[in-house]
């Protein structure tokens, strides 16, 4: 009778992951520096190669090493920033794949976006001017590729706005992909120009009347409809339609 294998290999290379990626997170491994060998490893942490193997495939998936055949790991990333440019640059290459992932940014921004507009207009954070500078160049637009970085500049300048380096941080990465997003759905044909600012202006009066939920539900609909004409963009993509 076998019993605990995969459980036990488990808890080890759990053991190389976590101290590792500890090391990394407080600056003692820097970018750039090689992780001793897997053998050194093992000796360091009293287990076998294969464990430390896993660990390092654990922690080259999390982004932290990279490694490549005959060489040691590598640290590739240590701090918050570098993480979230990996993980904007992971979901890119998911949507190249399948369109349908936009959806679930769209999802996403939602969920960030209700919770900001609804702060802001409960009194936190401050309206910077980017948020009316944002609203002007929607309103100058002479193509759809400017209303849509107009329209994306309007969002972050909001999320920005709270104050929240973290949020902003989490947003800014995925702000070429939501740019991306906003390209798409304005190809589809839903509203004109003039209805699509003053529904941003909108949002903004209830924001600064600091009607709280009105600017959420503000914002949701705004959202859901961008994520309608984003479904019917990518319907047309794969229908072969320009």
């Amino acid at each position: 009778m076998v019993t605990g294998g995969a459980s036990e290999r488990e808890k080890l290379h759990t053991t190389v992951v976590a101290a590792i990626e500890a090391e990394i997170l407080a600056g003692e491994l820097k970018v750039g520096e090689r992780l001793p060998s897997e053998a050194e490893l093992g000796r360091r942490f009293s287990i076998s190669t294969r464990s430390v193997r896993e660990g390092l495939q654990v922690l080259e998936t999390k982004g932290l090493v990279r490694r490549r055949h005959g060489e040691r790991a590598e640290v590739v990333r240590d701090d918050v920033e570098q993480f979230l440019g990996s993980l904007a640059t992971t979901v890119k290459a998911l949507f190249a794949e399948d369109p349908g992932y936009l959806v679930q940014l769209m999802d996403v921004r939602r969920m960030f976006e209700l919770e900001v507009v609804g702060r802001l207009a409960g009194g936190e954070g401050a309206l910077s001017d980017e948020v009316d500078a944002a609203i002007e160049s929607l309103a100058a637009a002479k193509d759809f590729s400017q209303y849509a970085e107009a329209d994306a500049n309007f969002h972050l300048a909001l999320v920005q706005s709270l104050g929240n380096e973290i949020l902003s941080s989490v947003y800014a990465n995925l702000y070429g992909l939501i740019t991306e997003v906003i390209r798409l759905t304005s190809r589809v044909p839903s509203k004109t120009q003039a209805e699509g600012v003053a529904e941003h202006r909108t949002i903004l009066d209830a924001i600064r009347k600091g009607n709280v939920e009105r600017s959420r539900t503000l914002m949701r609909e705004h959202i859901d409809n961008s994520t309608t004409y984003l479904h019917q963009a990518i319907d047309a993509v794969k229908k072969g339609q320009p």
